[in-house]
Order: C-alpha cells, then structure tokens, then sequence
C-alpha cells in the first residue's frame, strides 16, 4: 500500500525544517513601507537579492522553498510570512493580525497554502486577534502564548479552541515602546532545541523563564547591544542548527559555545521591517 508522502504539519520550532513558504519582496509593494512602520525605504535590487541568497541557504539546508503567489495588494511586511497562519498536523489555522494593515494578508496566505496541499482547519475573525509571532511551541503540545498590543485574549482563546490536545500557556509582552513597535513573544524567544533556547531576559515574562527552568531548558542569552538587531530572532533548521542574520557575535559565540551550527544571511534590507529569519518564514513541515 502506496502511503502519500507527509507535506505538512508543523508543532515544533525545532525539528528539522522540511518545507517552508516564504514570499519574496516584489518591486510594487514597496512603496507601502512607511504606512506599514518599517524604519527606512529598503532598497529594492538589494532586498531581492537578499531574500534570493536567504531562500537558497534555506534549500541547501534540505528544505522544500515555497514561495507565495498570491496578491497581497502592497504591503512589504507580507514578506513576513510567520504571522497570518499557525500550520498544525490538521492544517493552517487563519489568524486575524492585530495590526490592521497586514489583515489582507490572510485570505492571500489562503490561497498559498492551498496551493500549496496545505487544508484550512480554522480561522480567527473579529475580536480575536492573533499574530504567528506571538506563538512558539514548546514542544507537540505545548503552545506558548503572548498576549500584547497585536494578539489578544479572545484571539488566543480562538486559537486553543481550535487545537486538538493542545495546552495553551500565556504571558503577558511587556509595554517596551508601545503600540507602534513590534513587539512579539518571539522578539524574546527562539528555541534551537527541545533543551536550548536563544532568550533576551530583561524582556522575558518572569513565568516563562521559571517554566524555561522547570522545564531544564538551557538558555543562550542575548546582550542588550544586540537586542535591537534581531539577536533573539534565530530560525532552528534542526536541533542545535540556526540560521540568523549576520552581525550579533556575541549571541553567535554563545550559540556556538553552546553546540550551536550557525548560518547567516545579509539582512539590512530585510530587516528593516524589524523581522529577522524566523517573521521570513512560515514552516509548512518540520520531523
């Protein structure tokens, strides 16, 4: 009996990175970067180029590279494809950003994802709002949540409602810089392995770092200079594999002391919009 070949299902940060939707930045869509919040016009020959190098380092690393067609109608930050879905062994379910100009996104990550042999299990609407960023799995079935300016608690009582044998932990973001930044539970968090996590702790919810500790979760933390460039945002490939963007050596030599493999990428046009490699991503299928 012929069993059809696995192409989703996704609770865990850190298996190995099988398939991934990433949406390159199109010339057009540029032009919406001050309205979408990003600090500066990125250059658009260099952004491409950027995201290029960023999709042939995830393919090297054994990925299946997905890349969305769908019209987002000019909006930069939908290169960010980590946010408008979280994909679960039942399939995607469709969240409802917070930040209102990235809620055309949805119903365009729909259209990939089908596309893409990815079902619909859900989705979110008004009030619940919820962004991808601020959803990290702790392991199969233990999602962490952030409940901030961009997800709030009906949109992450939307989201356990639809899991199946999922518990749900929650964590209030802190303040920092208001509504106008982005503030996102992985700004704070990414986990490289079952047992190792890349953190910023001045930030980090007291109850989760006691639970990262009960749980004997080893700790890379990251140094205040390296905070605001993306040193807390790391993309696990596999266990104890990340790609980051390049820059941050002291949140590099720490992961690496640490058993780390590190790749990194060019990011200064990639970034602008305050994402790092994991907001690039949405993975379809990790094992």
């Amino acid at each position: 009996m012929n069993v059809e070949p696995k192409t989703y299902g996704c609770q865990s940060m850190t298996g190995e990175l099988r398939r991934v939707l990433v949406r390159s930045p199109r010339e057009e869509d540029q032009h919406g970067w001050g309205a979408c919040g990003w600090r500066e016009e990125p250059d658009v020959g260099r952004i491409a180029e950027e995201h290029k190098e960023f999709c042939a380092l995830l393919a090297k690393a054994g990925a299946e590279v997905v890349l969305a067609e769908s019209d987002t109608g000019g909006n930069p930050d939908a290169i960010y494809t980590y946010d408008p879905a979280l994909v679960t062994d039942d399939g995607a379910l469709l969240l409802h950003p917070g930040k209102r100009i990235r809620r055309g996104e949805v119903d365009a990550m729909a259209a990939d994802l089908e596309r893409a042999g990815v079902p619909i299990a859900g989705r979110l609407n008004e009030p619940e709002w919820a962004e991808g960023g601020d959803f990290c799995w702790l392991d199969e079935r233990t999602l962490l949540a952030g409940r901030g300016y961009r997800t709030n608690s009906d949109g992450i009582w939307a989201v356990e409602r639809q899991l199946h044998d999922v518990e749900v932990l929650v964590f209030d973001l802190p303040h920092w810089r208001g509504r106008g930044e982005v503030m996102h539970l992985m700004s704070l968090i990414s986990p490289l392995a079952p047992d190792l996590a890349v953190v910023y702790m001045p930030l980090l919810p007291t109850r989760l770092a006691q639970l990262l500790e009960e749980r004997e979760v080893e700790l890379v933390e990251v140094p205040d200079d390296e905070f605001a460039t993306l040193g807390s945002n790391v993309l696990a490939l596999a266990p104890r594999v990340a790609l980051a963007v390049e820059g941050n050596p002291v949140t590099r030599e720490r992961m690496e002391r640490a058993g780390v493999e590190v790749l990194t990428y060019r990011g200064e046009e990639l970034s602008k919009g305050d994402g790092g490699p994991t907001c690039l991503t949405r993975p379809l299928l990790r094992t």
